[in-house]
């Protein structure tokens, strides 16, 4: 009976291993094109910031990137209806959710703290500080937020890729310094999420 019991406990184990397993697998299926989609939008936002800031001298071009959230949201919605019918929500996909939208949520909130202190703050240099550091910042909680879903798909391709993203683009922004040049550092994350959606289809297809 005993026995009995121990095997009942070890099946339920296995069958509830193997069900997150799946689970993973398929969410990190899920996630290519979703990552397709918001490396074209970073990519894209970043080079339209770039040119204009740099054919009109007027870094408030910067304010174009709130409107990337809601251009996304609209287009990942559309294609999220294809898997609305065999999609079912569990603990994983909620993880996943969450670090994406606390990700959304602090970038956004950086980026306006940031923006109302240089308009506000008194002190000139700490203001250029702020100002100048923002995009260092985002692009280091952007490869956070990746490593992060890596660790919760148990991914390494994401895992790397969210290296790559915070560590390279810091790397950049130290290279490129200030002014509208320092936009490539989205240009540059936005075609390591590319690569990464593309490698994970690759991977999952």
């Amino acid at each position: 009976m005993e026995q009995n019991k121990e095997m009942t406990a070890q099946e339920s184990l296995s069958l509830i291993t193997e069900t997150l397993n799946s689970s993973r697998r398929e969410i990190t299926r899920r996630s290519g094109k979703y990552y397709i989609l918001w490396g074209v939008l970073l990519t894209v936002f970043s080079l339209l910031v770039y040119l204009l800031w740099k054919l009109t001298d007027k870094p408030a071009w910067n304010c174009l990137w709130f409107a990337m959230p809601v251009v996304g949201f609209l287009l990942a919605q559309l294609m999220s209806r294809k898997d609305t019918e065999t999609h079912v929500q569990n603990d994983v996909s909620r993880i996943t959710q969450g670090i994406w939208t606390s990700f959304g949520i602090f970038s956004c909130a950086v980026a306006a703290f940031t923006l109302i202190f240089s308009k506000l703050g008194t002190n000139l240099i700490n203001t250029l500080v702020s100002v100048a550091g923002l995009s260092a910042e985002l692009v280091l909680i952007f490869g956070l937020a990746e490593c992060a879903c890596g660790v919760a798909l148990k991914n390494w391709t994401m895992k790397i890729a969210g290296f790559i993203t915070g560590i390279g683009g810091l790397a950049i922004y130290y290279i490129l310094g200030l002014g509208y040049e320092q936009m490539f550092i989205f240009t540059f994350a936005g075609v390591v999420l590319m690569a990464t959606g593309l490698l994970v289809k690759r991977q999952y297809r």
